[in-house]
Order: C-alpha cells, then structure tokens, then sequence
C-alpha cells in the first residue's frame, strides 16, 4: 500500500492532472466563422464555379445532391444553421424535448437572413416540414431552407418567398417517419458534409457547401476561374474553334501553353503559373 501511494506522489503532475480523452466526441461542430463580407462575395459566384474552386484544392464534392429549387430563379446564400432528422423510434420520440424545446424550433430561432437552415432528412421523400412549421421561418426572414428531403404545403411555402432547396415535394407527414434530433452538430445532406457556419450557395443548378475553414481560399480561387473563362469565351466567340484548346484548365497554366499565350495577351497581369492549391484529401 505504501509502495503505490509513494508511485502516485511521483507521477507528474501534468499527467494527474490531464483530463480524460472523451472518446465519443470529435472536432467542435463549428470550426470558424464566414465573415459578412465573403458570404457576400461568395453569392456573387456560381455554384459551378464554386465547385470548380474546391476541385483545384483537391477537396471532396460539395454538391448537395437532390436538393433542387421549388421554383426557377431562386437563390440562397448565408451560414449553415444544421438539423439532423433520425428515423422514428417510440423511445427516442419520448426522449426528445417536446414542443418549444425541440431541436427544430432550437434551430429556427438561429435563423435570420444571413443563415440557411439545412435539414438533413432520412430519405428523399420524407417531410421535413411544411406552412405552419415554416410560417416561422418566413417571420425570421430566413435566407433559405436546403434538405435532400421533401417539402409539403408547396404552394403555401411559394408563397412565403424564401429560397426553398428539396428533393422533390410531398403530402406525407414527417413525423410518421422520423424526427428532428439535433441542432447545429455536423451531419450528412445530401451526400456533403455538413458544419454550422459553413457557406451554403444555391442557385439554379443545385446547392454547394462551401466549408467555412477554406471559404476565402474557394473564392479566390472561383473568382480567377471565372475571370480566365470570360476570356475563353469572348475569344471562342470571335474565333470560333473547339473549346479543348483552353478548357478545362488547372492550374499550373503554362505561359507557353495556348491558354497561356491567351491570357497573357489579354491580361499581362493575370497570374499564370500560379502552382496547385495543397490537396487536402484524407486530413483527418
């Protein structure tokens, strides 16, 4: 006895005091924070060119699959509110704090017009909502709604004039087949993860995640991408040809190369051998 009382008065204080490793947690659910400025920025852009921003980065795919605009024309950019769905278990609706303590009102009350509420659903024609839920949303002035799920009360939320992302639409009832669990932890939409606080993009080809942590360096990178192809273009334009000769491009461009040779006739300035962006695959 006296012996393991005299090992533990030696044992380093650092090591008594290190708290334990809690092993059922992973990285904060929010990393960083997109500035008002950027998410501005980032609006400017097509979701295109912001994937093609990621891509050069080496980042995995963004494209929230499934999640199509209620109607044409719409668009939605603002920071990530996210709400996860699980599948319907009569215990687990029984643990869930009901009424205004719900995680989906949790979440609704984060949202304003700078934030897109993403709802990740359990499958492509469940509900995650519809006019009297969502009526609070078009109060809170939200700057979209995003789920790889399926909305109801269509032309009711139409009528409401925030920018809408679903699956598709349906008349049936979400809670028959799952219910709301968690606010703003990361999740899955889609196919993309999802952060809270991430830029959420959407236009009329789909919706981009563009993750909070590289968001300046996304736009750069789009911004320039966006600025060789109108130069592609106009030159195709007034000599017409197959596009192959300057597209698609990664950087490095070569100036030698006749995409090179373009830009520097057009742009002297456009920095052309800028290297790869550092892939990112695999950080864990």
């Amino acid at each position: 006895m006296l012996a393991q009382l005299a090992r533990r008065a030696l044992r380093p204080a650092a090591t008594l005091a290190a708290p334990r490793r809690l092993l059922a947690t992973g990285p904060a659910a929010s990393a960083t924070t997109v500035s008002d400025e950027l998410l501005e920025k980032l609006s400017t852009l097509s979701t295109q060119s912001l994937i093609d921003g990621l891509w050069v980065m080496g980042w995995p795919d963004a494209f929230i699959e499934g999640a199509r605009p209620l109607r044409p024309g719409q668009k939605c950019a603002g920071r990530a509110v996210t709400l996860q769905f699980v599948p319907q278990r009569p215990d687990i609706a029984a643990d869930k704090p009901a009424g205004l303590e719900s995680p989906e009102y949790e979440a609704f009350e984060k949202c304003g017009a700078k934030e897109v509420l993403v709802m990740s659903s359990v499958g492509p024609w469940e509900s995650v909502g519809g006019d009297i839920k969502f009526l609070r949303l078009k109060q809170l002035g939200v700057g979209g709604l995003v789920t790889d799920g399926s909305v109801r009360d269509t032309d009711e939320l139409l009528n409401y004039g925030f920018p809408v992302f679903s699956y598709s639409t349906t008349p049936k009832q979400g809670p028959a087949a799952m219910q709301p669990w968690k606010c703003n932890g990361v999740i899955s939409c889609g196919k993309v993860v999802v952060r809270p606080g991430d830029a959420i993009i959407g236009d009329q080809d789909g919706v981009v995640c563009v993750p909070a942590a590289v968001a300046q360096q996304v736009y750069d990178n789009a911004h320039g991408r966006e600025q060789i192809e109108v130069i592609i273009k106009e030159e195709l334009i007034k000599n017409p040809g197959p596009p192959g000769r300057y597209y698609p491009f990664k950087p490095p461009i070569k100036p030698e190369s006749p995409l090179g040779k373009l830009l520097t006739s057009k742009a002297s300035s456009f920095p052309l051998c800028t290297s790869p962006q550092p892939s990112h695959r695999g950080l864990g």
